[in-house]
């Protein structure tokens, strides 16, 4: 029973970080687009 309960923590662990990294990836995405759109309007209004 414990080593089922280690194996079951062990994967959701594994989940949880697996989870972590896609939406740090995500959130990392959406600001660099965030800046890129903020660039983009700030040069076009400039000219």
């Amino acid at each position: 029973m414990n080593c089922m309960m280690m194996d079951g923590g062990m994967m959701g662990g594994g989940m949880m970080i697996a989870m972590g990294l896609v939406w740090l990836l995500i959130v990392a995405v959406l600001v660099l687009v965030a800046i890129a759109l903020v660039k983009y309007i700030r040069s076009d209004g400039g000219k």
